[in-house]
């Protein structure tokens, strides 16, 4: 017997690291559950700082001010976050060569239209491949995620054809729709990330647990089949 299908919509900032590890934690639910659930998974577009100048901001500097926090408080915010993204299995560690750059807070906007585009032209699995890449983008590389040419790469990396990419970048309509997409976000009520929207009734906010998200969607799963 199959599973009962869920489209998951997940919103979601890629500076948001507490959004890797919630998706990250989703998805170990997602297997916990197993075949009594068929998820497929959305991004839809939340920016947590969608005023950030083209050249970004400290990252450090941002949180500080953001939580007023020390800087000694704000290593050991860094710290906790490591070791919750090695639970579910992500490095958050600098994989380049040489010396780490300074983490940097960065404008999304560009990247939310190429997610919105991926699954336009495509599939959720391939949007997720896309989402996917640019957490590690931003967390492993400490690329610059509001530069076009980064984003491009990371398109061409998944599959996705890069002339077509760089035209939807160029699209007002594109831009129109994922502005409608983060209106739509604040109207129902989602003023935090990550939250996740199963079958458009269902809500669950924060980096939960993996058993938590299992035996919430086995829940749903059994209010579904009876509906």
């Amino acid at each position: 017997m199959a599973g009962i299908p869920m489209v998951v919509d997940i919103w979601s900032d890629v500076m948001c690291p507490w959004c890797l590890v919630g998706y990250r934690a989703f998805m170990l639910g997602v297997e916990q559950a197993g075949d009594d659930v068929d998820v497929t998974v959305r991004w839809m577009p939340f920016e947590l700082n969608p005023d950030l100048p083209p050249e970004g901001r400290d990252q450090a500097r941002h949180l500080a001010t953001v939580y007023n926090r020390s800087e000694d408080e704000i290593e050991a915010m860094r710290a906790q976050l490591a070791a919750k993204a090695a639970e579910v299995g992500f490095d958050m560690a600098w994989h380049g060569d040489g010396e780490a750059p300074r983490a940097t807070m960065w404008n999304t906007f560009d990247a939310h239209k190429l997610l919105r585009w991926a699954l336009s032209v495509a599939s959720p699995a391939v949007q997720t491949r896309l989402k996917e890449a640019m957490f590690a983008a931003h967390f492993q590389q400490r690329a610059n995620m509001a530069d076009r040419e980064v984003l491009l790469a990371l398109v061409e990396q998944v599959g996705l054809d890069r002339a077509e990419a760089a035209e939807a970048l160029d699209d007002e309509a594109l831009a129109m729709a994922v502005r409608h997409e983060e209106q739509r976000g604040r109207d129902s009520g989602i003023s935090a990330v990550p939250t996740f929207v199963i079958n458009h009734k269902y809500g669950m906010q924060g980096a939960q647990e993996p058993e938590q998200f299992a035996k919430a969607l086995l829940q749903i799963a059994s209010m579904e089949a009876a509906a």
